[in-house]
């Protein structure tokens, strides 16, 4: 570990986490560090916190957050895969995701990310002009199509060729189920959020 004398926001944490290596506090110095620009050290700290706590959704955004700004995106989006599924309204995991996305040319996995944090913020006026942004050059790529008749013709469905679904019914039905049950619980989430702020 780098001297910390000069940071008394690292020296606090670091303190904490000396006395008690398997607390959550890994998450918080590690922010302290990633903001001192010790990235190595952040994602250091975050790795050996995640072995004690591997569901602990601020550690893995805490590491998520020094892998980003360390360039490793491929890295960041791995991380942060699960995590947007745990927690889809955890909205610093879906722009991590998002940016990182963007960046690595993934524009379907970004728009979609982009598209759940407007459904979150939707007067998010910068986030509404990236998604019709992104909206139209994945038009534009073949990664979205549009469909001009409106009842669709029977068993055929229009999708990117990387995105069909298997054709064994069993997988098909699951896949089905598993899109409704996140949808569920993130119409469960948003009414949760909302009755707690008129509460």
């Amino acid at each position: 570990m780098k001297p910390t004398r000069g940071n008394p926001q690292i020296y606090h944490y670091l303190k904490k986490y000396q006395a008690d290596p398997r607390s959550r506090v890994f998450a918080p110095l590690a922010e302290a560090y990633r903001k001192a620009g010790l990235l190595d050290e952040a994602i250091e700290i975050c790795l050996d916190g995640i072995r004690y706590h591997p569901h602990f959704i601020g550690g893995r955004v805490a590491l998520s957050r020094a892998l980003f700004d360390k360039g490793d995106y491929e890295a960041t989006v791995k991380e942060l895969g699960p995590v947007v599924v745990d927690v889809p309204d955890n909205l610093v995991a879906q722009k991590l995701l998002a940016e990182s996305c963007l960046i690595l040319g993934r524009l379907a996995e970004a728009l979609a990310s982009y598209k759940v944090l407007l459904f979150f913020n939707p007067k998010d006026v910068e986030v509404a002009k990236l998604v019709q942004e992104l909206e139209s050059r994945a038009y534009e790529d073949g990664l979205l199509v549009l469909q001009d008749d409106p009842v669709p013709l029977k068993n055929f469905t229009v999708q990117a060729a990387d995105r069909a679904i298997s054709a064994d019914p069993k997988i098909k039905k699951q896949e089905w189920i598993n899109r409704i049950e996140l949808l569920q619980s993130l119409l469960m989430r948003v009414q949760r959020i909302k009755l707690a702020n008129h509460g």
